[in-house]
């Protein structure tokens, strides 16, 4: 009849099995049961009852005096040896938390965004971002929406923060942002003589506009086919500050976004809200469905949009303006 395995030894859930074993390498540390008690801030008997306690349930000798000293026995040198690790790991446990914590708040961020989004928009949320996570390298990647989609697909980059029109299938995109469309041209321009401007009023003036493969562009040549207004592009550039200057110099009127425009711009520029044609302009935090956020990608997202980790905020259906 063959052999029953030895039972496997039943440990109850509410003992404390780190004291015992906490007060036993003290004890073989130390060769004595009273500074071990010194050492562990608990008394004389309280260690003894443990170290019995550990040799009652284990069924060996774990203690040999050599003189005056303590030394482990062969099984409780073996049983040394193996709960070493365990005690010090445990014991390390709080610190190295606060450790693995603190590095939640380093390592490093990549952000894509267009240069536009990383003048007008970024500055202060980075400020703030870096005010509160100083220990982050924060990597702004200088890209067009359909380099950092790239960058988004090949993890090159965590997140992106611009505008879209059309969202791909693996992309998640949330609007946090809305500026309206507005029609530049120099101070002195007819245009700004009249009191209602149409596209047709528009129509016979050469505009500046960023490369084709940027939203502006794409927006305002939408907007044009749709009203079945023909316009004519003079000059393409990138860059709304350029572009804002070329418009004071005379050289032709664009369609820019709000978020371009400060004070500086009122002596050089004249301003028209075009919000009758043009819808807001959105922008937003766009990222990789699916992908798992890192901490630093959570908090920099969470100050562009608090609520954006919200049920049907990140994947919410008819966001494919952008």
């Amino acid at each position: 009849m063959p052999s029953k395995p030895p039972a496997t030894p039943r440990f109850s859930y509410k003992s404390d099995r780190l004291k015992p074993l906490r007060a036993f390498c003290q004890t073989v540390r130390l060769g004595s049961v009273s500074r071990a008690a010194e050492a562990l801030f608990v008394s004389q008997p309280a260690v003894s009852l443990q170290l019995q306690a550990l040799e009652r349930e284990l069924g060996v000798v774990l203690f040999e005096r050599s003189g005056r000293r303590l030394a482990p026995s062969r099984e409780g040198q073996l049983l040394y040896e193996m709960a070493l690790p365990l005690v010090e790991s445990l014991d390390g446990l709080p610190a190295g938390f606060r450790d693995k914590v603190r590095g939640l708040d380093a390592g490093e961020l990549n952000i894509a965004a267009n240069s536009s989004t990383i003048l007008y928009l970024l500055p202060k949320i980075v400020a703030n971002f870096r005010h509160r996570h100083p220990d982050v390298r924060l990597v702004l990647h200088n890209a067009i929406s359909a380099d950092g989609t790239d960058l988004l697909r090949s993890d090159a980059a965590d997140l992106a923060v611009g505008s879209m029109l059309d969202v791909p299938g693996d992309l998640t995109y949330a609007p946090a942002y809305r500026f309206e469309q507005v029609l530049i041209t120099p101070p002195d321009h007819p245009l700004t003589r009249k009191p209602a401007l149409t596209l047709e009023d528009l129509s016979p003036w050469p505009l500046i506009l960023p490369p084709r493969r940027q939203v502006t562009w794409r927006l305002v040549d939408l907007v044009f086919q749709q009203h079945q207004v023909p316009y004519r592009v003079a000059l393409e550039v990138g860059g709304w500050e350029v572009i804002k200057q070329y418009v004071a110099m005379g050289m032709g009127i664009s369609i820019v976004t709000a978020l371009c425009l400060n004070e500086g711009d009122r002596d050089k520029l004249a301003t028209r809200s075009m919000s009758g044609y043009f819808p807001e302009r959105s922008y937003g935090v766009v990222v990789r469905r699916g992908k798992a956020l890192s901490p630093q990608a959570r908090a920099f997202i969470e100050l562009i949009q608090p609520d954006l980790f919200a049920p049907r905020s990140y994947d919410e259906p008819g966001h494919s303006e952008r």
